[in-house]
């Protein structure tokens, strides 16, 4: 595996990349870099893919535009099309987690041409929905069942990244700690945030790191979000009602390329995203499984590297 920075036509780009053949895209999410992927970038080098992992828009080694207004899905999906442009080719397959699963889906929604295959993990795909933007329906949902503020409300606010910057490595290890599947079910994160608390302040203050994530791996995390800071990241969260303005020219439209989905049995997000496995083929056409890692969480690719490497090689292989 190798580090390098790329000059794309949007912005300059890190890469983790290795191995020669077919391009597979890793794109991650919130709070990670593209060495989130690396179990996934060895495993594919290895079966003769060229596996290429960013650090995406506002993270890492990775240029970080100051406007919130340039963290779109359509900024965040053109920077997928001129990484591809950029590594000479015309077509990829892409893979995305957390953040980057919506980022991957609408890949392969907006340019089917270029993404001929598409893999989610964590986020199952989610239709534009026709009622208006979502984070006014998010904490009106929240309301009416009392279980106070949905995080993703509070990180609209202009300073949320503050909660963050104020003490890096204890944010991480508590983000971390709070949706791993090793967490027992009372110290997991819901999402949801009682009045006069944040997302970090919910979280046990012994909180610790997760079973897989060793010393070294996580201070390689605190360095780059120590120098880079938390501003670019939650940029993408208050661009929720934006994304829907701007994606109205694809309402019903639905990905026809072959797909698969996976999902942490223990994911907390699926507390608000919804267990949307069983309505997956309504949306995805090309639908070519849908699985539930017994036992993992949030932080599916390290957390199940040897399983989710295997469901991946394998829908791969069925291309």
């Amino acid at each position: 595996m190798q580090t390098r920075l790329i000059q794309t036509d949007t912005i300059s780009q890190s890469v983790l990349e290795a191995g020669t053949g077919p391009l597979v895209l890793f794109i991650h999410g919130f709070p990670e870099l593209g060495i989130s992927w690396r179990a996934q970038v060895e495993a594919l080098a290895e079966a003769g893919y060229h596996a290429v992992a960013p650090d995406m828009r506002g993270y890492g080694a990775t240029d970080k535009p100051e406007a919130a207004a340039d963290y779109s899905i359509l900024h965040l999906v053109g920077d997928m099309v001129a990484l591809v442009r950029a590594l000479g080719r015309t077509q990829c397959v892409v893979v995305g987690h957390d953040w980057g699963a919506p980022v991957a889906w609408h890949c392969a929604l907006l340019r089917p041409d270029m993404f001929r295959a598409v893999a989610g993990l964590s986020v199952p795909f989610q239709p534009r929905r026709p009622g208006g933007p979502p984070t006014p329906a998010m904490a009106a949902i929240a309301k009416r069942a009392g279980l106070g503020e949905l995080y993703i409300n509070q990180f609209q606010a202009p300073d949320a990244h503050a909660i963050f910057e104020a003490d890096v490595a204890a944010g991480l290890r508590k983000g971390f700690y709070a949706y791993d599947g090793a967490t027992p079910d009372a110290r997991q994160s819901t999402g949801f945030i009682p009045a006069g608390q944040d997302f970090l302040s919910t979280v046990p203050e012994d909180a610790t790191l997760p079973p897989w994530m060793s010393d070294a791996h996580f201070q390689e995390y605190v360095d780059a979000f120590a120098q880079g800071g938390f501003k670019g990241p939650i940029d993408w969260y208050r661009n929720l009602d934006r994304n829907w303005a701007l994606t109205a020219f694809v309402q019903d439209q639905r990905i026809l390329q072959p797909a698969l989905f996976l999902v942490g049995e223990r994911d907390p997000v699926r507390h608000y995203s919804g267990q949307h496995e069983a309505g997956l083929k309504d949306w995805l056409s090309g639908l070519r499984g849908s699985h539930v890692l017994a036992g993992s969480g949030h932080w599916l690719q390290q957390e199940r590297p040897v399983e989710v490497n295997r469901l991946l090689l394998d829908f791969l292989a069925g291309l």
